[in-house]
């Protein structure tokens, strides 16, 4: 068998990394549009920027998918933290600034 070249697979590797990260900002965006969405929603009818409940149901849903995919459940829901405070940092955002009408 031939031996691999470290700096040619390395390459390999981080090009795959970067794929991955390239991935994740774009649905990350996604996300992010959609939850602009719901914060619009929730602003219009006068409903608070979290909701603790479905934060918890998530939780534990996301460290499930976690745990099935091999990753560390803390880790997710670290994750997840921090992505639920920047959503309610901007549903707070849209509620105090009015959603324009349509």
């Amino acid at each position: 068998m031939p031996e691999i070249d470290p700096q040619a697979e390395l390459e390999r590797l981080r090009s795959s990394i970067d794929n991955i990260d390239a991935s994740l900002m774009y649905m990350l965006a996604e996300r992010f549009r959609c939850t602009q969405q719901v914060g619009e929603l929730k602003a219009k009818h006068q409903m608070p920027p979290a909701d603790l409940a479905r934060e918890a149901r998530q939780t534990a849903r996301l460290k499930e998918l976690a745990a099935d995919a091999h990753l560390d459940p803390v880790f997710a829901e670290k994750w997840f933290n921090f992505v639920v405070a920047e959503v309610i940092h901007h549903h707070t955002r849209i509620a105090e600034q009015g959603v324009p009408e349509a």
